[in-house]
């Protein structure tokens, strides 16, 4: 068990460790948006055939097969800045040089082509996902406990941010000066951030740095059985299995739901697009702020409990309709739930690495998140063809179950931090 921590007041250096991870996440949603949304607008604009712009993608596999290079970031940690802005700063100049040279790039059904645009699109995405580990273990490394809300907040305010000035910003620009420009401002605003990254806190040397490849493969994996016990091991990865599964199930089925609900795509672009991003930057705020006074354990419980509410606002537009106002009522509760539960989430992926092995643990611990995405929200389409949809969204509130199950046992109301989070007092290596 871990004991409860108050902190008393704001620890020193606070501002600026909350400026560095927002600037960082900034630098990580900005390469997302340009290889997928911006990417596809150039190839349509372009005249490529849809079936090879479903192609893209493939090219993302690297943020889904990240945590098999994780360890590379432990073992050979670059020291300057340290060790690990030392890879910031080589990815985020690499990734400026990949989009500005996207720029140049003359989308046509020519095979050199597409090939040539498929190569840079899997560059992209190795970069950025390899930024995205280290991006991930810093801010796990920086943050003290009573800055891990407030800190995943501002992180994912950036990578907000990132997303709708590159998604919205680079369509206008692209409109107005053409793609190339839009891919140019992009890698701009890649470049705006390594002066943050530079400048950013230095981490504390660790202890017992990784010496061996081996030590970085198989040493995290051992270091979180040994720290959690192995029992509550596989409740702890059931726990990050389950937690944000409600969420994944209504992503899954949430375009169709409106779109066979009869509105617009105009509508559906408007509400799902500024308005939804509007809504979980608001709830990303607000889960910061309430983790600051709730803790670990109370802001799991209870926003775990709003994201519940948010997805029945759903199931009430299904059961009673409401027109525009019902979709924006039940638009904007869903993702002001979801942007707290995303905040609190981070803040418990954070509080389960030890910094030896943050690089890893993290990539390892988000990669079994992933698959509350993919693999149990495969199901999703099937579910609501065979209960309809009030049925279906019924579902997706009583998912949660699971997740309070296990924080029952791992997250007890009373105390300060999640059983199993690191603590350096008691770090057996």
């Amino acid at each position: 068990m871990v004991p409860q921590v108050k902190p008393a007041g704001r620890p020193a250096g606070t501002t600026r460790r909350l400026v560095a991870v927002t600037a960082e996440g900034v630098a990580s949603g900005a390469p997302l948006m340009v290889g997928s949304k911006l990417l596809q607008g150039w190839l349509t604009a372009s005249g490529v055939p849809l079936a090879l712009i479903g192609l893209i993608p493939l090219a993302e596999l690297p943020y889904t097969l990240k945590l098999f290079w994780a360890p590379l970031l432990d073992r050979w940690p670059i020291p300057w800045p340290d060790r690990r802005r030392g890879w910031l700063l080589l990815m985020q100049l690499l990734l400026v040089a990949v989009i500005a040279a996207m720029a140049l790039l003359r989308p046509s059904t020519d095979p050199a082509s597409l090939t040539a645009i498929g190569v840079a699109a899997l560059v992209l995405a190795i970069c950025s996902a390899t930024q995205d580990i280290a991006v991930d273990a810093y801010r796990t490394d920086l943050l003290p406990e009573a800055e891990r809300g407030p800190g995943a907040a501002a992180a994912a305010l950036g990578y907000r941010a990132a997303m709708l000035a590159v998604g919205a910003g680079g369509f206008l620009l692209a409109d107005r000066y053409g793609w190339p420009a839009a891919f140019l401002a992009a890698a701009g605003l890649v470049a705006a951030v390594v002066p943050f990254t530079l400048t950013a806190p230095k981490l504390r040397p660790v202890e017992h740095a990784v010496t061996s490849l081996r030590q970085a493969v198989l040493g995290p994996a051992r270091e979180f059985v040994r720290r959690a016990g192995p029992n509550r091991t596989w409740q702890l990865l059931l726990l990050v299995l389950f937690y944000r599964w409600p969420d994944g199930l209504l992503s899954a089925m949430a375009i169709p739901f409106l779109k066979l609900q009869g509105f617009s795509d105009a509508d559906i672009g408007l509400v799902q697009g500024g308005w939804a991003i509007g809504a979980t930057m608001v709830g990303t705020l607000l889960g910061g702020a309430l983790f600051a006074w709730l803790g670990m354990n109370r802001s799991l419980w209870l926003f775990a409990i709003a994201g519940a509410a948010g997805n029945l606002s759903y199931w009430a537009l299904a059961r009673f309709g409401g027109g525009f106002v019902g979709l924006i009522t039940a638009v904007s509760l869903e993702n002001l739930s979801g942007g707290m539960v995303g905040a609190v989430f981070v803040a418990l992926l954070m509080s389960l690495c030890n910094p030896r092995f943050s690089a890893t643990q993290y990539a390892l611990l988000s990669g079994v998140y992933a698959m509350s995405r993919s693999v149990l929200s495969a199901p999703a389409g099937v579910v609501a063809e065979r209960v309809g949809w009030p049925g279906f969204f019924l579902f997706t509130v009583l998912a949660s179950l699971p997740a309070l199950l296990l924080l029952a046992r791992l997250a007890p109301w009373g105390e300060a931090e999640a059983r199993g989070a690191f603590d350096p007092e008691r770090d057996p290596t």
